[in-house]
């Protein structure tokens, strides 16, 4: 499911290469909440990396991105992580945007990712295989 958030670009990382086959670029989204804004760290993957390079520290943008979480043993305990990985940057409009701009376009909501595809060929998350110690292509 694809989520949408509203806010101002506050620090933006350079690309790293994380192995041979996965490369990631992270961000960081403020977005107002209340009386006091919130940091919210995106990162882009392999060749969305670039999505961020029109754009600069203070610009406001919208995101779209999907929630990822992942899990894997470490020494025989289960550690969990969570990602939230962009797939679109585009600037931030006054009204709403197509796809809605919920809460004022502030706070994160879940928006259809295909708006009019019949609703079984849509394409379902798969679960995260759950990876072992002698894995060493963890993406992080």
């Amino acid at each position: 499911m694809a989520y949408d958030v509203t806010g101002r670009l506050h620090e933006i990382f350079d690309e790293q290469q994380v192995s041979e086959k996965f490369r990631k670029r992270e961000f960081v989204l403020e977005v107002q909440d209340g009386q006091y804004p919130e940091h919210i760290k995106f990162q882009l993957v392999q060749d969305k990396t670039s999505l961020i390079d029109p754009y600069k520290m203070g610009d406001e943008v919208k995101i779209t991105f999907n929630l990822r979480g992942r899990g894997f043993n470490k020494n025989g305990q289960m550690i969990y992580f969570t990602n939230l990985e962009a797939w679109r940057i585009e600037p931030a409009t006054g009204g709403a945007a197509a796809g809605g701009n919920y809460g004022g376009g502030q706070q994160a909501a879940p928006r259809p990712a295909a708006q009019n595809q019949n609703p079984s060929l849509r394409a379902q998350p798969s679960a995260a295989p759950i990876a072992s110690d002698d894995d060493n292509d963890l993406p992080f």
